[in-house]
């Protein structure tokens, strides 16, 4: 299976596995599944650091050694991702979180998310 994790959950992830359901964290661990990080969710994380609204260690430098230690793959943001979006629903006004719902949609990935809005859209979500 391929799985796309919400930038949250690979914070998650890399560091406080408590906060991840049991399900997501076998998922994660499952060294059979793909497990992918969006561009988007660098960026984003990018920004909450630049504003102080969030901290990790190594800043977003830090966050794509993760990725790579990690085993993730990093996933780009492509034409067919950004068409995707414009075609959701406005059910969630978080960009990030559109780019990835359009993402997931489009790899036909499952995406990894604890929130309850992301899994109003017909995407194939876990947690």
């Amino acid at each position: 299976m391929r799985y796309l994790l919400d930038t949250h959950a690979a914070l998650w992830a890399f560091g406080n596995h408590d906060k991840l359901s049991e399900v997501a964290k076998y998922a994660i661990l499952d060294s059979a599944n793909e497990k992918y990080v969006s561009i988007a969710s660098a960026w984003e994380l990018a920004i909450k650091i630049g504003t102080g609204k969030l901290t990790f260690d190594g800043g977003v430098n830090g966050f794509f050694l993760s990725i790579d230690k990690n085993g993730f793959g990093l996933l780009p943001i492509t034409e067919q991702h950004v068409k995707q979006v414009e075609s959701l629903p406005l059910l969630h006004r978080d960009p990030f979180d559109r780019i990835l719902i359009a993402s997931a949609m489009t790899e036909n990935m499952c995406l990894i998310t604890a929130d309850a809005n992301i899994r109003l859209y017909n995407v194939n979500g876990l947690w």
